[in-house]
C-alpha cells in the first residue's frame, strides 16, 4: 500500500499480486467523492500510462507500441540495458519525465531510473548500469570504435580509444553525478552546450550498451562509408512479461561490418555472455534469443 502525490492529486495505492498478475486499486482523494479506479494488471497499467504521457496533438501510442516501450523499460530497470533511446513518437523529454514519473508513481518501476535530454533525443537511463559500463569502457577498452569516415575507403577498427572519446566519457560521468547528488530525479537531466562537441552517434553507442560503436568526424562531414558494405546485423529480443502469453520485444539491435567480424569477435562474445547472465538473474522477461542476419545497403545513415 502507498500514498502516492501526482500533478497535486492524491492517491491511495494497492498493489495485488498473484502468479498471472498484478492488480491495482486506487482512491482518489483529490476528488470530493472518493473514486475507485478499476483494478487493472501490470500491461495496462504501462499502456495507460503511455496513452496519458506520451500523446503528440491528438495521436497516442498504439498498444503494441507501449508494450514495446514497457518492455525496454523493463529490461532498462533490470540493468539487461543501460539506457533507452525514446524514438516511439515526437514526444518530448519532458512528456518521457512525466510517463516516467508517473511509472515511479506506480511502483512499476524503481526510483532510480533518470530521463537524459541529449540534444533534443530523450533517454531513459539506469545511472548504475550506465556508469558500470562507461568506466569498464575507460579501463579496458571493452568497446570496439569503428571509424566510417567518408574519407575511407572501407571501415576499420580504431583500437585505441580517441583521447576525445575518453574525454567524453568523463564529462558526461561527472554530469551524471552532478545530477544524481542534487537528487533531481523528477526532473530531466539536460546535458549542454557541452553535447554539442559530441559525436551523437558515438555516444548513443555508448550509453545504449553496444560492445561497437561507429566514430566519423562530424566536424568535417555526416556522411560515411557504409554504402553498399555487407552489414552483419546483431538482435536481442524477449518475451515480457514472462508470467502471460506476453509480448515479443527487441532489446538490441545493432550492426558490425561483416568485413571486421575477426576483429570485434571477442567484444560481441564479451556481450552476450554479459546479457545472458544477467539474464539469468531476473524473472520479468523470458526466452531470450540473439539471432543475426546479413544487409547491404546504398545508403547508412547513422
Amino acid at each position: 500500500m502507498s500514498l502516492v502525490v501526482f500533478e497535486s492529486q492524491i492517491y491511495l495505492t494497492f498493489i495485488w499480486e498473484s502468479a498471472s498478475e498484478t492488480r491495482l486499486v486506487t482512491f482518489d482523494y483529490s476528488s470530493p467523492v472518493s473514486v475507485i479506479y478499476v483494478a487493472m494488471s501490470a500491461q495496462e497499467l504501462f499502456v495507460a500510462a503511455a496513452r496519458k504521457c506520451l500523446s503528440v496533438g491528438r495521436k497516442s501510442l498504439s498498444v503494441p507500441q507501449s508494450l514495446d516501450l514497457a518492455a525496454q523499460v523493463s529490461a532498462v530497470d533490470l540493468g539487461l540495458k543501460p539506457a533507452l533511446l525514446y524514438d516511439s513518437n515526437g514526444a518530448c523529454a519532458e512528456q518521457v519525465q512525466r510517463y516516467l514519473s508517473y511509472l515511479q508513481s506506480l511502483q512499476l518501476v524503481s526510483k532510480s531510473l533518470i530521463t537524459l535530454d541529449l540534444n533534443g533525443n530523450s533517454l531513459i537511463v539506469n545511472p548504475v548500469t550506465v556508469t558500470a559500463n562507461l568506466k569498464q569502457v575507460l579501463c579496458s577498452n571493452g568497446v570496439a570504435v569503428i571509424d566510417v569516415c567518408h574519407s575511407l575507403e572501407k571501415p576499420a577498427v580504431s583500437n585505441p580509444l580517441r583521447e576525445e572519446l575518453k574525454s567524453m566519457i568523463q564529462d558526461f560521468l561527472l554530469h551524471l553525478g552532478e545530477f544524481q547528488r542534487l537528487e533531481e530525479a523528477e526532473k530531466a537531466l539536460y546535458v549542454g552546450e557541452k553535447s554539442e562537441e559530441w559525436n551523437l552517434c558515438t555516444v548513443f553507442g555508448l550509453l545504449l550498451g553496444y560492445p561497437v560503436t561507429y566514430w566519423f568526424d562530424h566536424e568535417k562531414s555526416f556522411e560515411n562509408c557504409l554504402s553498399m558494405t555487407p552489414l552483419t546485423v546483431t538482435t536481442a529480443s524477449a518475451t515480457w512479461p514472462s508470467d502471460t502469453a506476453g509480448h515479443r520485444c527487441c532489446l538490441y539491435s545493432f550492426s558490425i561490418p561483416a568485413a571486421l567480424h575477426k576483429e570485434t569477435q571477442s567484444n560481441l562474445e564479451s556481450w552476450k555472455l554479459c546479457l545472458q547472465e544477467r539474464f539469468q538473474q531476473q524473472q520479468v522477461l523470458q526466452d531470450l534469443t540473439i539471432s543475426q542476419s546479413t544487409v547491404t545497403l546504398p545508403s547508412v545513415c547513422l
